[in-house]
């Protein structure tokens, strides 16, 4: 199962339900309801297919980090 990445939307898609294609930054999907990108991973089987997985996108952290250094 698929989930977009676009926070507001967060719709789940089976495999069967969207189309996975390379539009120049690697392998991704277009969320049908919202049309935000979502990457994929490609990963070929033994048997020769080709296998698509998302990878979990990091969740942001509580508290942002602040930068390191000199005040100027």
């Amino acid at each position: 199962m698929f989930v977009c990445q676009n926070q507001p939307c967060g719709a789940q898609w089976q495999p069967s339900e969207v189309t996975i294609k390379n539009e120049g930054q690697g392998f991704l999907f277009r969320c049908p309801m919202c049309g935000a990108r979502n990457p994929v991973q490609a990963r070929q089987k033994r048997d020769g297919t080709i296998e698509y997985r998302q990878s979990r996108r990091e969740s942001p952290s509580a508290e942002p980090e602040r930068p390191r250094g000199r005040r100027h």
